[in-house]
């Protein structure tokens, strides 16, 4: 294997080996400090993460608010005290080696609020911001503002095109590095373009050639380039380390570092992916969010594929082929199916799936009425922790603070799944009852005889492996 170098980012000398930001709770200020204890750069999550109490408990993120209004504002409130703790343990942790990035989702509900309250609180602790999941435009402003460098990221030469026009010359010397993640095999959710086929995953080099080149006409030839899912071993990359073509290369790992000695993840997670096989991470599009993401295919996605698979389409008043009346809700109003549709409705009925929910798009779904009564509750208790849901239509944006749009039943409350599989510790099931994201290279746990016989590493452990190869 090639010798790994020193990489200058950030105005300083890092090993290029980065910890990939994992939310909620999932890369914390514990994981991050011990990966920059390395060297390296280690990056907690800001979204959304824990904060403790006096006596050192993580404090529970209770919603007391009566309107999605009220529980908005405190979310935003648990975000910023769970950012500057994470940023302090990080810091003291590192013991000032390496660096400490946070990484937010644009998307995510305040964003701006967020990170400003984070690094207003957390003042020379964080070196950097990363940030994708939409066009962060005002990025650069935030990190300049605050004297740290930031590091977008982006799954095509495309979009940073577009972020760099329209916002980032304007504050160019904060740009650490670009972050390329690859949305065929990153985990979480993927910046897959509506022109860009999910099943048809397509080679990175060109793809980040493309964006080296784009980058050397804006005159950032030395600015690092980040690259992002499907990294495990450092040696299936060697053509990419040193090469001139491509430039300053680091690398980010963002699956391996789950299962670590530090990685705050419960034992039953670290155990599921000591089990994975080759197919079980897919891309899914049930996301809140709209964007697609990659999780392990658990009980979870499961039932969410065939809650969607029964579903069919409906008018309100007989048209074309749609004649066959279904009486819909308590007061059985008329609505008409194909005569094919009610067939099968008649058999989802049968089976149990006996409550029907409008989606925003003209169908009706079928679940049982647990699960109806399961939906309508996540959809009434929502605390808007995204910038617009499509599973409850709330919208940071006043006036009206919605969508405009009907609460979609096809997806989920993203914030209570990936809450409870953060802290459901004592609960084997928690892995089969929630979203599990996961890279797509996740399987190889199952097969690296680094992690023979349950083996699981230090951060440090981890680091010295990829820096001396297999």
């Amino acid at each position: 294997m090639r010798p790994i170098n020193a990489i200058r980012m950030g105005g300083v000398e890092v090993l290029p080996l980065i910890e990939g930001g994992k939310g909620i709770s999932v890369s914390n200020g514990l994981s991050s400090g011990h990966w920059a204890a390395t060297g390296s750069v280690g990056t907690f999550s800001a979204v959304n993460a824990d904060s403790v109490d006096a006596e050192g408990r993580v404090v529970p993120q209770v919603y007391n608010g009566r309107t999605r209004r009220e529980r908005h504002e405190e979310l935003v409130a648990y975000a910023i005290q769970g950012g500057i703790h994470q940023a302090q343990v990080a810091h003291e942790i590192s013991g000032g080696r390496g660096r400490i990035h946070a990484n937010i989702l644009w998307e995510m509900a305040a964003a701006e609020r967020v990170i400003n309250g984070v690094l207003e609180g957390a003042k020379g602790l964080i070196h950097g911001i990363t940030c994708g999941a939409g066009m962060p435009y005002r990025l650069a402003d935030i990190a300049a503002r605050f004297k740290v460098y930031y590091y977008p990221i982006v799954s095509s030469a495309r979009a940073f095109n577009a972020l760099w026009r329209r916002a980032y010359h304007k504050v160019q010397e904060w740009l650490g590095g670009v972050v390329y993640e690859d949305p065929w095999r990153a985990g979480g959710h993927n910046g897959l373009s509506n022109s860009e086929d999910p099943n048809r995953p397509e080679d990175p080099y060109p793809r980040v050639l493309a964006l080296r080149k784009l980058m050397r006409s804006f005159g950032l030839g030395e600015t690092p380039i980040i690259v992002a899912g499907g990294v495990w071993w450092l040696e299936e990359w060697e053509d990419w380390i040193d090469n001139p073509e491509l430039g300053p290369i680091a690398f980010q790992f963002g699956t391996r570092p789950l299962l670590t000695q530090e990685s705050p993840i419960s034992d039953a997670w670290k155990k599921k992916l000591l089990t994975l096989k080759e197919g079980d991470i897919y891309l899914n599009h049930f996301s809140p969010t709209g964007f697609y993401s990659s999780a392990v295919n658990n009980a979870f996605l499961q039932e969410l594929k065939e809650r969607n698979e029964r579903q069919v389409a409906y008018t309100n008043e007989p048209l074309g082929e749609h004649v066959a009346e279904f009486g819909l809700g308590p007061r059985k109003r008329p609505v008409y199916l194909t005569p094919p549709d009610l067939a099968r409705v008649r058999e989802w009925e049968a089976a149990g799936f006996t409550e029907a929910l409008r989606t925003p798009d003209n169908t009706l779904i079928f679940v049982t009425p647990e699960k109806a009564r399961e939906i309508r509750a996540d959809q009434a208790a929502c605390m808007g922790c995204l910038s617009q849901c499509r599973f409850s239509s709330w919208s940071q944006e006043g006036p009206t603070y919605s969508t405009g749009k009907k609460p979609d039943p096809r997806s989920f409350c993203i914030q209570k799944t990936l809450q409870a599989i953060a802290h459901e510790r004592d609960d084997p099931t928690s892995v089969e009852r929630n979203l599990m994201f996961s890279g797509h290279n996740g399987f190889r746990f199952a097969t690296d005889p680094f992690y023979s016989n349950g083996f699981i590493p230090t951060v440090k452990q981890l680091v010295e492996r990829i820096l001396t190869g297999r």
